[in-house]
């Protein structure tokens, strides 16, 4: 087979894809969907915000848990129940938005059950792909997933957008219903060995030992330290300080912001593509400094916000932190036993999500005391720093593929 799709060619690979691409396609208009239901039941911002931060706290709340579970449970299964469980939740949503009964309150309480869910799915997806291909195809994997995830991200949310303005939110929910209640089935048909282990369950000695085996290793400690500050900076800088200035500045617009975020998003689409034939031999030293490209875009964003610059350094950017995204993946599954890589996982997870509201709270203060350029140029150095000053950790540095023989199992 084609080296790039090499990874198809394990059985419970193709059945896996199949199923996550199902979901990523129906599942990209989700956020749009929830958003303007929400406005739609009640055209309050405050409201939006109250639903988007009851997803927020239960993901953070359960992820740990989430990771414990599927290193316990067979991933596959975790995966279907949360699908069943996601169905309910925005299913009922979308009932009520049809039945013009829906509340916020009501909407609140559903969006944290479609959080929770996420919270074992996310740890569940992470650990389950070295079960489903070999060693020597786990680059080309995790890049196919990638480029459906990019594809869907550039499209999805036009799709939603139209489906919104002519049929209402509640049918783009039922089309991502649809995309579960096909993907369950198709995910019956991964056959993998039962987990490892004695079979007792212990919380707290699970995360333990799932703690142990993160902070063992500098590598994975300093890059997740690092990212606790980069997120903040990303979802802050750019999520909130970004429109601002777009709206503001009619050098960019908003229309011209667009056009950034859809340059971004054809970056790490065929940065997907390269991953899938060109080996990363050193994966964590090319992440970082791929992923310290973003301070490119976010300077320039402050010092001159003219649309095809900032379009072209957001494009070299995109490419940059799919090196980094593929990159890391690749590094964990290869350096950390399968059957306790969703409880890694999730603590990296966790502090990916924790800083989040924390960097958006941040920025929304910082551009109403300070000039936004100044804002963005001191962001856009933090950032460069601390990526590339992480790609300098020896553990970090020094990294490189591990043999297929001698993957963690």
């Amino acid at each position: 087979m084609n080296r790039g799709f090499a990874a198809l060619g394990d059985r419970n690979f193709r059945w896996f894809f199949l199923a996550r691409a199902i979901t990523m396609i129906t599942g990209s208009m989700s956020s749009i969907a929830l958003a303007f239901a929400v406005l739609q039941i009640d055209n309050d911002p405050v409201s939006l915000s109250l639903v988007l931060t009851a997803f927020t706290l239960a993901n953070i709340v359960f992820v740990l848990f989430g990771g414990v579970v599927a290193d316990r449970l067979p991933r596959a299964l975790v995966i279907q129940v949360c699908y069943v469980l996601d169905i309910l939740s925005i299913g009922t949503i979308a009932y009520l938005l049809f039945s013009q009964t829906a509340t916020i309150p009501i909407v609140v309480g559903l969006a944290a059950v479609n959080g929770a869910s996420t919270a074992f799915v996310l740890p569940a997806m992470q650990g389950i792909i070295p079960q489903l291909t070999k060693p020597e195809t786990l680059q080309q994997a995790n890049a196919m997933l990638s480029f459906i995830r990019s594809a869907v991200t550039i499209g999805g949310p036009v799709i939603a957008g139209i489906l919104v303005t002519t049929v209402g939110p509640a049918w783009a929910m039922v089309v991502q219903i649809f995309g579960w209640l096909a993907a369950i089935p198709i995910l019956a048909m991964v056959k993998l060995p039962p987990p490892t282990g004695d079979g007792r369950f212990s919380l707290f000695a699970d995360l333990r030992i799932g703690w142990t085996e993160f902070w063992s290793r500098s590598w994975l400690v300093a890059v997740v330290l690092a990212f606790m500050v980069m997120n903040a900076i990303h979802v802050g800088a750019w999520g909130v300080v970004g429109p601002y200035i777009a709206k503001n500045d009619e050098r960019l617009g908003i229309a011209g912001w667009g056009w950034v975020v859809s340059a971004e998003g054809v970056g790490v689409l065929l940065m997907t593509l390269v991953l899938m034939w060109v080996p990363l031999k050193r994966p964590l030293r090319m992440g970082m400094i791929g992923i310290s490209l973003f301070a490119i875009p976010l300077t320039m964003l402050g010092v001159h916000p003219v649309v095809v610059l900032v379009a072209i350094a957001a494009f070299l950017a995109g490419a940059g932190a799919e090196i980094f995204s593929t990159g890391w993946s690749v590094a964990m599954m290869e350096n950390i036993p399968t059957d306790k890589l969703s409880r890694v996982s999730s603590y990296d997870m966790l502090g990916s999500f924790v800083v989040m509201p924390i960097g958006t709270l941040v920025y929304g203060w910082l551009i109403t005391h300070a000039d936004p350029a100044v804002v963005l140029t001191t962001s856009g150095i933090i950032y460069a720093t601390i990526a590339i000053g992480t790609a300098f950790v020896p553990s970090v540095w020094k990294m490189g593929r591990v043999e297929a023989a001698t993957v963690r199992t």
